[in-house]
């Protein structure tokens, strides 16, 4: 039981943070959970998180699905669709793999981008109408481990916003339809996966996941978001290396 409490505490405290929570579940339930698939758990764990998405950013949720911000509806939806037919496609390849370092390392590469941007006040003069385009096809990406949905997205949105808060925001918020989607596909290709133990692990991913949400972004909005990127790069980066060196 302490194994899934711990692997719902991992999940619930990395699920927002730019270092791929996916790739650390996987690659602690491999040495700790015999019943299933890495990947799978890891995956099926977002689940917790997802209910923390939909509490936490309610307001959100009214408008969007009220038809009220028609141009993000839009986006929502292209951008679900996008990640949806190709992270179906890297969460086949993904249960053949663990965790990569040269993935974090190039995620770190992304976010020194990203706190480049920001520092810069960078303008790429991007159309904004690739940009649920760019940022699906990044989201579609994270069934890889070693590649972080949050990290991908914050960087995509990078490219076309500069509000930090709405960077964080849409981030999470576009995690939620991708991980019911591939929650449910699990369901049905193994329902044992409902377990009074995952159910544990759930619990405790949506308890620590409330709460590293809010903490995170208090202190995204009070630090420079240059400086909030360039520092989970460094994590990431570093994180690759340390999987070169062992």
């Amino acid at each position: 039981m302490w194994d899934y409490i711990l692997l719902g505490i991992l999940q619930g405290v990395f699920e927002w943070l730019p270092i791929s929570s996916e790739g650390i579940v996987a690659l602690f339930s491999k040495f700790l959970i015999e019943d299933f698939h890495p990947v799978d758990l890891a995956i099926f764990l977002h689940l917790g998180t997802f209910f923390v998405v939909l509490i936490y950013f309610w307001k959100d949720w009214v408008e969007l699905l009220s038809f009220k911000n028609k141009e993000f509806l839009k986006f929502f939806v292209i951008t679900t669709i996008v990640s949806a037919c190709l992270g179906f496609l890297t969460y086949k390849l993904a249960r053949g793999v663990t965790l990569k370092g040269y993935l974090l390392f190039l995620m770190g590469i992304g976010l020194f981008m990203t706190s480049y941007f920001q520092r810069k006040q960078v303008n790429l003069k991007l159309n904004k109408k690739f940009s649920p385009y760019v940022v699906g096809i990044l989201q579609g990406l994270s069934p890889i481990p070693g590649v972080s949905r949050s990290g991908s997205t914050i960087f995509g949105l990078s490219l076309f916003e500069k509000n930090p808060f709405n960077i964080l925001k849409v981030s999470y918020l576009l995690s939620a339809p991708v991980v019911l989607g591939s929650s449910f596909y699990l369901f049905l290709k193994n329902p044992e996966m409902i377990t009074f133990e995952i159910s544990v692990a759930m619990l405790f991913a949506f308890v620590f996941g409330f709460i590293s949400l809010k903490l995170l972004l208090k202190i995204s909005q009070k630090i420079d978001f240059s400086k909030f990127t360039l520092v989970f790069g460094v994590i990431c980066i570093l994180g690759g290396l340390i999987e070169f060196v062992v």
